[in-house]
């Protein structure tokens, strides 16, 4: 049978598609490429959310085109948010792809493939919400670590956002098939499930009437085996005591949340179609802080925003320095056509804000580097990832680290080979940038 490689850009989300994908080609008989330079055919899943990502995507395409022109590569497949959002133009533009289809057609991505190598050209846009929820995965992750997709789509229709018109209204999963796909996750060797969704705290409430991602949280930490349970993309407004309560009260679930609040300020919420303002959130911010001690808080904020005056970025650089989360990410404004944002009046200039979203950034490494700080001498639990061979030591991630987003915990351990997917105990001792170093304890 022919070879396939996978190449997914963009979020978790998307990953795990890819990785069902994945699974369905196994299934078909497919042989599966890690490189996919090595392959016949060659899917990209494309992420389709904001301007760096869609060039990326762009980028990764015409690389593969350059290798089907050398006879490398038979066939190159599109799929994801960028296929989904701009269907038929993309091979209208990019006349080196066989095929495009929209995520609606993932279910059929073995016969999509298999047309493409016969030199079918196929584009094929059915409705969004038939993308596959269940199914088999080849985890792309390493063995001790996975994502696990509770929902998809978005009801919430931030005005800078194009993920509704992506991928759909808010849908959930049936908790028992999350339950039992976790169960053979773990099974396989999974330690660690970062649950994700586009909000995972509006979770069961289009199935059951009512939000249930502390109940499903609860049911995952019985699951022998499983270590450590990361809850990714938590809605501010959704942010329940039953939820908070759960969080401190299971010790599988570590004590970390991820907050995306985008701005603080109120004129600036509403025109994104959020709510909440500076004070209410900054209440938010210490009661989770109160509810679960020692908890570490991730967010993400957008800066430049139409109609952001010098005014509201100083009242967001305010809210960073009195808030001093352990984790953030800024990033400037992208205007992404088909988005109310996009037409309003206001647009703020490029240079000023990428100039906003540097001065955040910098605030914020102060405050990870004091945070930094205040681990030193410590004892900490590290998952390990493996072996740094330039840095000649191990590394692995704390609980208060998502994978692919947060620092790493880089450390020694004389007369010892910690494995992969293993959890140790390593004493801090200083910290390099945002990465934590130390040794492994007795």
């Amino acid at each position: 049978m022919p070879s396939v490689g996978i190449v997914s850009l963009g979020c978790a989300k998307n990953r795990v598609d890819a990785e069902m994908m994945m699974f369905q080609l196994n299934q078909a008989g497919f042989q599966l490429k890690e490189d996919p330079a090595m392959a016949d055919a060659v899917i990209v899943n494309t992420c389709g959310f904001i301007e760096s990502a869609k060039q990326e995507s762009i980028d990764e395409i015409l690389e593969l085109a350059q290798l089907k022109k050398e006879g490398k590569i038979k066939a190159i497949i599109v799929t994801g948010c960028l296929a989904q959002r701009y269907n038929s133009e993309i091979m209208k533009e990019l006349s080196e792809v066989d095929a495009v289809i929209g995520i609606g057609k993932n279910a059929d991505i073995a016969k999509v493939v298999q047309n493409a190598l016969d030199g079918e050209k196929v584009e094929d846009f059915p409705d969004k919400m038939l993308l596959p929820m269940e199914g088999g995965r080849v985890q792309s992750t390493e063995q001790h670590w996975a994502y696990l997709k509770i929902a998809d789509g978005c009801d919430n229709c931030c005005t800078y956002c194009a993920i509704p018109l992506i991928r759909g209204r808010f849908r959930s999963r049936e908790m028992e098939n999350i339950i039992k796909e976790a169960e053979r996750l773990v099974y396989n060797g999974v330690k660690e499930i970062n649950v994700i969704a586009q909000d995972t705290t509006r979770y069961g409430e289009d199935l059951y009437g009512e939000l249930k991602l502390a109940e499903l949280l609860r049911k995952l930490c019985k699951i022998d085996g499983l270590e450590w349970i990361r809850v990714l993309y938590c809605y501010p407004d959704r942010i329940t005591d039953e939820l908070l309560d759960t969080i401190r009260e299971e010790n599988k679930i570590v004590k970390y949340i991820d907050l995306p609040l985008q701005h603080c300020s109120g004129k600036v919420l509403r025109a994104m179609n959020r709510r909440g303002d500076k004070e209410s959130l900054l209440e938010l911010v210490e009661h989770i802080r109160e509810k679960i001690p020692g908890v570490v808080l991730r967010t993400t904020l957008i800066a430049g925003f139409p109609g952001e005056t010098e005014e509201d970025f100083e009242e967001l650089s305010d809210f960073v320095r009195q808030t001093k989360f352990e984790r953030l990410g800024c990033f400037a404004y992208s205007q992404e056509e088909d988005t109310p944002a996009a037409l309003m009046d206001d647009q703020i200039d490029e240079e000023v804000k990428n100039r906003r979203a540097e001065i955040i950034t910098e605030q914020e490494a102060l405050i990870i580097d004091s945070w930094c700080e205040s681990q030193i001498g410590k004892d900490i639990d590290v998952l390990v990832d493996g072996f740094d061979r330039y840095a000649e030591c191990f590394f692995g991630r704390s609980a208060f680290d998502a994978p692919e987003v947060d620092p790493n915990v880089f450390f020694t351990a004389p007369g010892r080979k910690p494995r992969p997917g293993e959890i140790v105990r390593v004493h801090i001792s200083d910290h390099i940038d945002c990465d934590l170093t130390g040794e492994m304890a007795e």
